[in-house]
């Protein structure tokens, strides 16, 4: 893997805090040509590092404000199965292959108890699935998709 630099992480940390940044916008601050910058980012891209420029869309206000938290003991040898069908499920936000208690952890987001329970129960009902614990989240503290990249790579 290629390493990055002290301006690489910099790019980084002003494109979390707003991907719609021009480069203009982040030379000027960072004190580098925009041709710099646009290099830069290309790299990341090239590397994988930097995935898709998406918008951080809050679900609340669509409706979804029933968050689940759904633990999953499968059958031996059928647990990256199970994984790659709740990971096309579009509820789904997030699937963790874990250890402890359960195979898998699923994080889904609902309009309602009906979906949810319905969701639940069909994926009890799956064919490799021996237990599900599903847990409602009450309250979201934090949620978020980002790491400090200035204080975990440039201050650590």
């Amino acid at each position: 893997m290629e390493k990055l630099d002290r301006l690489d992480y910099l790019i980084l940390a002003e494109l979390q805090e707003d991907a719609r940044k021009s480069l203009r916008e982040i030379a000027e601050k960072l004190g580098v040509a925009e041709a710099t910058v646009y290099n830069r980012i290309n790299k990341m891209r090239k590397l994988g590092i930097i995935e898709k420029f998406i918008p951080v869309i809050n679900y609340s206000k669509l409706g979804f404000d029933l968050i689940a938290v759904i633990g999953i003991s499968a059958e031996g040898g059928h647990v990256v199965e199970l994984e790659d069908l709740l990971a096309k499920e579009p509820n789904v936000t997030a699937v963790y292959d874990v250890t402890g208690e359960f195979d898998v952890i699923a994080v889904a987001k609902f309009k309602d108890r009906d979906s949810l329970n319905s969701f639940v129960k069909r994926i009890a009902g799956l064919e490799h699935v021996k237990k599900t614990y599903t847990m409602v989240v009450l309250n979201v503290v934090k949620e978020t998709h980002l790491i400090d990249i200035k204080k975990l790579l440039l201050e650590g």
